[in-house]
């Protein structure tokens, strides 16, 4: 669609360095280098992960997002409109406190594209054609977000 798009990581690795006490932190702090000190020249972020909870009960994607930025509640509006219309999630968007999204100073969201731990859910999420869709839903969303800037 015209966007240039970096990924982070192309492999299940984290970005950690062995010199890291806390590797989880230390891979975040990474992440929000990548994307706040601009080497990049990024617009936005979008941090796309799929759920887990234990109880298998949950279902949906959904949008997070930090008040960090004002426009990260804006962003996530429009990728949930999306997702609501495309995939048909019940879901809404909600607030985080996590690390990254946290610290992030750059405009962006946290996807979560479904719950793992739901039966029915996962077998959808392994499917390509529904991946695919979900991809289409995100893209949608980006691109309503800078229309309606």
């Amino acid at each position: 669609m015209g966007a240039v798009v970096f990924l982070t990581r192309e492999d299940d690795i984290d970005l950690s360095s062995k010199y890291d006490a806390r590797k989880k932190r230390g891979d975040l702090y990474r992440r929000i280098k990548l994307i706040d000190e601009n080497k990049l020249k990024t617009d936005l972020y979008l941090s796309i992960h799929i759920n887990w909870y234990n109880d298998g009960y949950w279902s949906g994607a959904e949008v997070l997002y930090n008040n960090t930025n004002s426009e990260n509640k804006v962003l996530a509006d429009k990728i949930m409109e999306s997702l609501k219309e495309d995939v048909g999630t019940t879901r809404t968007i909600r607030t985080t406190d996590l690390y990254m999204y946290k610290y992030a100073k750059t405009k962006g969201v946290l996807i979560e594209c479904g719950f793992l731990s739901n039966y029915n859910e996962r077998k959808k999420l392994q499917d390509e054609a529904y991946q695919r869709l979900l991809a289409k839903s995100i893209t949608k969303g980006v691109i309503n977000y800078f229309y309606s800037s």
